[in-house]
């Protein structure tokens, strides 16, 4: 499937994988391909989001505060020992991450292109509902999946 994805696609999973090992993940999941969106150039899906990569690495951090804190771990003394430049290692996709690789195809092929482009890895994204991790982080960056849709009809 790989195959069909265009430069800008590739390159939004790379950094996707990139976004993970920085954080000290062992796989690579839906929250990790919304980061690579932001991540990789891509101006008319930073566009259509209205949100930037600092931001909603931010508010991811937080959301993992407070996931450790519910279970009772200090979440400054675990979220410290991740390694920023830790280099880049073959990491897997988790089951959600790879559901909303295969959408990416139905959503090029409802739009009928055969290739993968960034816009169809956002729209397979915006599918998400909760407690997917990616679906819980729009919602807390207050991005309405509505808006986005027409904001990316609107720029093809």
């Amino acid at each position: 499937m790989f195959e069909r994805f265009s430069a800008g696609a590739r390159s939004a999973v790379r950094c996707a994988v990139d976004e993970a090992a920085r954080r000290g993940e062992r796989r690579v999941g839906t929250e990790h391909l919304l980061l690579g969106l932001l991540a990789a150039p891509v101006g008319e899906v930073v566009d259509a989001l209205g949100i930037d990569l600092v931001r909603a690495r931010s508010e991811l951090g937080e959301m993992d505060a407070q996931a450790l804190a519910a279970v009772g771990v200090d979440a400054p003394d675990a979220l410290g020992s991740v390694a920023p430049d830790r280099p880049t290692q073959r990491l897997p996709f988790t089951a959600a991450a790879r559901e909303v690789l295969v959408g990416t195809l139905r959503a090029a092929c409802a739009g009928g292109g055969r290739r993968i482009e960034p816009r169809h890895l956002l729209l397979a994204l915006l599918g998400r509902t909760a407690p997917d991790p990616a679906a819980v982080l729009m919602q807390r960056l207050d991005v309405d999946p509505v808006v986005v849709r027409r904001r990316l009809a609107d720029a093809a």
